[in-house]
């Protein structure tokens, strides 16, 4: 939106000409949805406390939680506005790939909207049914998937990209209606499951995020991308506005979410933030780096499927609890503690990853 006005008002002063640099249209998106979060945060909080949106907790669970019992959730909301204010302002609105991971994030925090409203408004334990959560997390991923693919302008933009070597590409036709699938949904769901301990998921979130944006900037710049031996994707770059969003508004919602939380992202939160992170690697074509960076959510997610094939298949459970973080805590980690080491481990896979870029 700010792009065209700028561009109108460079016929009167040439200064706006700065507005069409993606780069200054990413930093001021990180810092008009940081502004937003920290300003509009103390605001949806008391909202949310005024109608009595709390966060219900296992019984069965670290003990440590049951203290948690009536913070607010559902914040995620702000995250989500944040990032759309901040995106319409400062993205070009005429780019197909704004719109689409954008369009993603909203629908699929609607799906999580639901889920929480369903389980903190009308006291319903099992909110969303899960087959419902799943199918309509599919028909957005499907949606988003056919519509990239149809409109994908070189072959490059459906060719998968193996980190570490530079002349490794896959050609994947139709598969990439399949990996995009299942890239945004199990994002999604990784993400959802990571968040259980005070800023746990939205810290890992925005270094990925982060990184992610980066890559989108080197790929749709063609003198960085020869560079980098990367497929050159003319438009992608536009997603860093996105990018930078999603940081500002992590940051900012991270302000309250930081132990002791104030508020809870609630599914509202993560579910679209998943997302966001699955279509985003897709997007770059980054797909490996997505597994790699986000290690945290991968583990998280792989506790819970052995832990439930486990218990299926022998009685017996691998951890004294999953996901992973519940594990260590019943081991007598300190909250604080559990959250600290794993955005370290984020933060030393978030840098392996972005070193692939020029390992190759």
């Amino acid at each position: 939106m700010l792009l065209w006005l700028a561009e109108f008002l460079q016929q009167y002063h040439s200064g706006f000409a700065v507005v069409n640099y993606l780069t200054f249209r990413a930093i001021f998106a990180t810092l008009t949805a940081l502004a937003i979060g920290l300003w509009c945060g103390p605001i949806v909080i008391r909202k949310l406390q005024e109608k009595q949106i709390g966060q219900s907790v296992r019984d069965d669970g670290p003990q440590s939680h049951l203290s948690k019992a009536g913070t607010p959730t559902m914040g995620g909301t702000l995250i989500l506005l944040a990032i759309s204010i901040s995106t319409l302002l400062w993205g070009n609105l005429a780019n197909h790939y704004v719109w689409v991971v954008l369009l993603v994030t909203l629908s699929t925090g609607v799906v999580g909207f639901v889920d929480d409203y369903r389980k903190v408004v009308q006291k319903n334990s099992r909110g969303l049914p899960a087959r419902w959560k799943m199918i309509w997390q599919s028909v957005i991923a499907l949606i988003a998937a056919v519509y990239l693919y149809a409109n994908a302008q070189s072959p490059a933009e459906t060719t998968l990209i193996v980190p570490f070597f530079k002349d490794i590409a896959i050609e994947l036709g139709l598969f990439y209606i399949v990996l995009t699938y299942l890239v945004i949904v199990g994002s999604s769901n990784a993400v959802n499951l990571t968040d259980g301990l005070d800023g746990l998921a939205i810290l890992p979130t925005v270094m990925v995020g982060g990184a992610l944006g980066v890559c989108a900037y080197l790929v749709g710049n063609v003198k960085f991308a020869e560079y980098l031996f990367l497929p050159y994707l003319g438009g992608v770059g536009e997603v860093t506005i996105f990018c930078g969003a999603l940081v500002g508004a992590g940051i900012g919602f991270l302000w309250f979410n930081t132990y002791p939380a104030q508020v809870f992202m609630g599914d509202v939160g993560s579910l679209a933030l998943g997302a966001a992170l699955g279509v985003l690697a897709v997007m770059v074509r980054q797909e490996i780096l997505l597994f790699i960076m986000g290690g945290i959510f991968v583990a998280e997610t792989v506790s819970v499927i052995l832990q439930v094939a486990s218990f299926k298949m022998t009685g017996k459970r691998i951890f004294r609890m999953a996901p992973l973080h519940h594990h260590f805590e019943l081991k007598g980690w300190p909250e604080p503690r559990v959250i600290v080491r794993f955005w370290i481990i984020t933060l030393f896979l978030v840098l392996l990853g972005m070193a692939t870029l020029k390992i190759r």
